[in-house]
């Protein structure tokens, strides 16, 4: 419980510190995420997770649960930095259990543009809520086209566990109307759990649908964060 204090504690000062760096004349924007696991060879899991955004600051906590067997608290910070040569995006993230991450990340060019990111953790125990490596390096592209399509493919890669884990990821994004939007992303993995182990490799695919501030997510997961196990996820949230 102290620990989960903390980690509120940290949340609060940083959001505070993005307040006073903004100008107040723009409102926070708040998306509120509650998400379902269903795991094989595993208790059913929550997760709910607010993120909070005013101009270029992101912030967000969320809190999961997997019956009485695990529990983590986390927390994380980014900032989206604009160029006329396009975007970069540092992070924060800390979690309870003592866990501390980073990554960077670039967007480059437009409307065609490339993508590169990189990521360190201090390998504390995590339960990984992205479910790619985080101790990685990605590379990739993609483009914004006509009639509000957006298409990417990029692959996040283990740069430092030794585990060859390698995740490609192709994501389609359709902005069909001022209130509708769909979102696909397919993505295959391969690499080890840990060194030694025998390879995995599996399959997965996600489809969400905004409309006006709800929105709705179905995921299928074959592997999910590199484990005998396949993994189903359902999230709604709604933005306000």
């Amino acid at each position: 419980m102290m620990k989960t204090i903390f980690f509120i504690l940290c949340f609060t000062s940083v959001w505070a510190q993005a307040q006073t760096d903004v100008a107040t004349s723009e409102p926070w924007a708040f998306k509120l995420t509650p998400s379902f696991y269903a795991t094989a060879q595993e208790r059913n899991a929550v997760d709910v997770n607010l993120r909070a955004n005013k101009g270029p600051h992101a912030l967000w906590i969320g809190q999961y649960q997997r019956g009485n067997e695990f529990q983590q608290t986390r927390t994380g910070y980014e900032y989206t930095a604009n160029f006329d040569w396009g975007q970069m995006v540092p992070s924060l993230q800390a979690a309870s259990g003592g866990f501390a991450g980073g990554s960077l990340s670039f967007q480059i060019g437009q409307p065609v543009y490339a993508l590169v990111a990189f990521g360190r953790t201090n390998l504390r125990d995590y339960y990984n809520l992205n479910f790619d490596p985080n101790d990685m390096v990605t590379l990739g592209f993609g483009a914004h086209l006509a009639h509000g399509h957006q298409l990417s493919m990029f692959t996040v890669k283990d740069n430092r566990l030794a585990t060859d884990q390698m995740i490609t990821h192709g994501v389609w994004r359709w902005q069909a109307n001022d209130a509708d939007r769909w979102t696909l992303d397919l993505a295959y993995k391969e690499g080890r759990s840990s060194p030694g182990e025998a390879r995995i490799n599996g399959r997965s695919a996600s489809v969400t649908y905004d409309h006006h501030r709800t929105f709705v997510r179905l995921a299928y997961d074959e592997k999910v964060n590199f484990s005998a196990d396949n993994q189903t996820r359902v999230s709604a949230g709604l933005r306000f």
